[in-house]
């Protein structure tokens, strides 16, 4: 009787713990990225994910045939650790940069410069946001959030989902004034304890999912 009342108490606190990782950021988490937060959204993406987002009323897509590629940095600047290092961190820019400016182009001809019309302009970043290493703990602020708890394995070790925060916003060039703003969070592969180093193969999927939205987006 006792092992089943204690069996029941881990499964219903895995249960919750799970239940606890939002989908989406909130606002502590905001990086100031952006130009500004306001009006912002919960949204589904064509792919199926939570983002929060804001669009301009007036905006039409098809308003628009170039764009201008600001490449995706890391907002604020990442610190190395023992988990993940600045090799991980460059290949994850390098390929983000690659998949995103793909799938644009395929949307809009990519110009380096103008403030003509027709023309959009694109700002992005991985940013620094947080991290839940145990469960219902409040949050700590870190360069770049990488680490949720999960769920307790049976081991006693805390599987952990690997997430990316990312901020991004075109902007009408002949207005100067944005026309979306899009802020989301990305869960890669899960580690199996909180000593496994973070690999840019455990947070390539949010890369391919977030060009998939971009390519989808209408």
């Amino acid at each position: 009787m006792a092992k089943t009342v204690i069996v029941g108490g881990v499964l219903a606190a895995v249960m919750l713990l799970n239940g606890c990782t939002s989908k989406t950021v909130n606002q502590a988490q905001y990086s100031g990225f952006l130009s500004s937060y306001d009006g912002l959204q919960s949204a589904e993406t064509a792919g199926g994910q939570k983002v929060l987002r804001w669009v301009d009323p007036s905006f039409n897509a098809a308003n628009y045939d170039k764009l201008i590629f600001q490449p995706v940095r890391f907002y604020p600047t990442p610190q190395t650790t023992d988990r993940i290092g600045q090799p991980t961190y460059d290949e994850l820019l390098k390929y983000a940069n690659g998949r995103l400016s793909e799938a644009l182009s395929s949307r809009f001809q990519l110009v380096g410069f103008s403030n003509g019309p027709r023309t959009l302009e694109f700002r992005g970043a991985i940013t620094g946001v947080s991290a839940e290493t145990e469960g219902l703990k409040p949050y700590e602020v870190i360069p770049v959030a990488l680490v949720v708890a999960g769920a307790m394995a049976a081991t006693g070790e805390r599987d952990q989902n690997t997430e990316l925060f990312l901020e991004g916003e075109l902007v009408d060039t002949s207005t100067g004034k944005p026309v979306l703003r899009v802020v989301r969070k990305g869960f890669g592969k899960t580690l199996s304890n909180n000593r496994q180093a973070v690999s840019f193969a455990d947070l390539k999927p949010v890369v391919d999912e977030l060009t998939t939205d971009v390519l989808k987006f209408r």
